[in-house]
């Protein structure tokens, strides 16, 4: 069995540790050191891992999609309906590993950062032709409008982790009960 090195390792935990810099700040304005003290090693030995602050911060953007990923995945697998597939990718939308505080204020920086840097920005373009794709195939058998209704819904998500971001406080629950309400009351389903 090959051996582990210690890149792949020492890469993770800077990804951890930006994620926590991040959301202990509640936005990017972190330094290389503070993610590679977090991380339990040098500042030069995460500069010789990613370059800089900009290419780990992408880096733990896309272990966060990656993680998201796995959630939509997980939760479309077990959907057998066209409601269900619509629900599930909601739900994974607001499952712990995607809607806790340090995640949230990770997705913060990317729209943010997306605004003027190319590689980020089309990072958040991949992540929002997925999410809209997701939507409007399980929309397309309930919905008159689906490609719309997956914009509303995309926009809604969006909308719920900013208010989660500006309060920090927002309950995971709460945030995907109202999601799943705004599509109940698009397909006209009533509960």
């Amino acid at each position: 069995m090959p051996k582990l090195g210690m890149e792949p390792i020492r890469r993770s935990a800077l990804v951890q540790a930006t994620i926590a810099e991040i959301g202990a700040a509640g936005h990017l304005d972190v330094t290389v050191g503070q993610i590679a003290k977090r991380a339990g090693m040098s500042t030069a030995l995460a500069h010789h891992y990613f370059g800089g602050k900009d290419q780990i911060f992408l880096a733990a953007m896309r272990h966060i999609l990656r993680e998201f990923g796995a959630e939509v995945r997980a939760a479309l697998a077990a959907a057998r309906t066209p409601y269900a597939r619509a629900s599930a990718i909601i739900e994974a939308s607001f499952a712990p590993s995607c809607f806790d505080p340090s995640i949230i204020s990770a997705w913060m920086t990317l729209y943010s950062g997306a605004q003027t840097q190319p590689e980020t920005k089309r990072l958040l373009k991949l992540y929002q032709w997925r999410l809209h794709s997701n939507l409007t195939h399980a929309l397309r058998p309930l919905s008159a409008d689906p490609t719309t209704d997956a914009q509303t819904l995309a926009a809604l998500i969006d909308g719920l982790y900013l208010r989660a971001a500006l309060s920090r406080g927002c309950d995971a629950t709460e945030a995907k009960n109202s999601a799943l309400r705004a599509l109940n009351m698009m397909i006209g389903r009533h509960p």
